[in-house]
């Protein structure tokens, strides 16, 4: 059995954002996805997620929910880019 990273204290929440959602994202954020940081496919992350969701495509937007001592928890978006 492999490790899971998601288990790990220190590896924020990541959740696949449905296809369907992602303009109202992007809207809300007054943003392209061009302009979001980057998760590379080969991410040990997106290997679990896949796992869960099943294929993930170059393109996609992963929502990552981090812990935060100041303001209780903030939420970010990266796209899926090729390795």
């Amino acid at each position: 059995m492999r490790f899971n990273v998601l288990e790990h204290e220190l590896v924020p929440e990541h959740y696949l954002v449905p296809a369907e959602e992602e303009d109202k994202i992007l809207k809300e954020l007054g943003a392209k996805k061009e302009n979001l940081p980057k998760i590379r496919k080969s991410d040990p992350v997106l290997r679990i997620l896949e796992r869960n969701y099943g294929h993930i495509p170059i393109g996609s937007l992963i929502k990552i929910v981090r812990k935060s001592p100041t303001a209780g928890r903030i939420v970010v978006y990266r796209v899926v880019v090729r390795d």
